[in-house]
């Protein structure tokens, strides 16, 4: 019995300007210790060629294929939650809606809002780091009728400096041939609701520091775990801000520790 409860089912959420073809590795590793995976594109990325970013206005809107996940999921069933980079908010609004379908949510050097403020608030805070020149010629395109939205593609030089520093180069080859537009959505999210701690704030949170990403710095998960303090913290050294790729191994083994810690 012991041996089946540890079986569990991680649902994997990407960042900016991926898709579900970054968890490649991980996703064979958690398989190949009997767990059930799933890794889905976000609206208007991987290879979801319905619709681009410009055509969706809202967070919620980006992140209806995980919406559209937990609601098919049995009443009865509960899942792991990894989100990367900007997936954290993608969590944050699938935790908000489905706090009973989730045994813990955990951040992979992701945004993780509080309860307290905006959800644009970790990202300005974000934004209050970068200067323009550390964004290594990303293209930003504001898009929408009144331009509220903003598009970004990652350049070359940022992938290759501040993303994927210490990841194989095979693995930032990849990265540069399928890296798609995004958006961080700051301007709608700065007027949406705040997450709620009935919902949101209900849920068990890991966050997972990578101490070399040279994009969230490791200032800045920190700033965040103190803003809003979860249920543990787990530190990968010699990491960049894609363990996927740097560190998959790891990852998968704090994963699974992790599932099994909060089943």
């Amino acid at each position: 019995m012991s041996e089946e409860k540890r079986k569990q089912h991680f649902v994997l959420v990407h960042g900016a300007c991926h898709g579900a073809w970054c968890w490649y590795k991980v996703k064979v590793l958690l398989e190949a210790s009997g767990h059930r995976v799933t890794a889905l594109d976000l609206a208007g990325c991987g290879i979801d060629t319905t619709r681009s970013i410009t055509d969706i206005s809202t967070c919620e809107e980006y992140s209806e294929p995980l919406i559209q996940l937990m609601t098919s999921l049995p009443n009865d069933e509960k899942v792991v939650l990894v989100g990367h980079s900007f997936g954290g908010l993608s969590l944050a609004i699938a935790m908000d809606k489905f706090p009973e379908k989730i045994s813990v949510s955990v951040f992979v050097t992701a945004f993780m809002p509080d309860t307290k403020h905006s959800p644009s608030f970790v990202l300005e805070k974000f934004a209050s780091y970068m200067t323009p020149e550390g964004w290594m010629g990303t293209e930003f395109k504001p898009y929408g009728s009144d331009n509220i939205g903003m598009s970004a593609l990652f350049s070359t030089e940022i992938m290759k400096n501040r993303i994927y520093q210490l990841s194989p180069i095979e693995d930032l080859e990849l990265g540069l041939l399928l890296k798609r537009p995004a958006s961080l959505f700051t301007n709608e999210l700065s007027r949406r609701t705040n997450f709620s701690d009935k919902g949101y704030g209900s849920v068990p949170r890991v966050y997972i520091v990578c101490k070399e990403d040279k994009i969230i710095l490791e200032e800045l998960q920190k700033w965040m775990i103190d803003n809003y303090p979860g249920s543990l913290v787990i530190e990968m050294e010699e990491t960049d801000h894609m363990p996927m790729f740097c560190n998959p191994k790891l990852l998968s083994d704090h994963l699974s520790e992790i599932a099994d810690k909060f089943y």
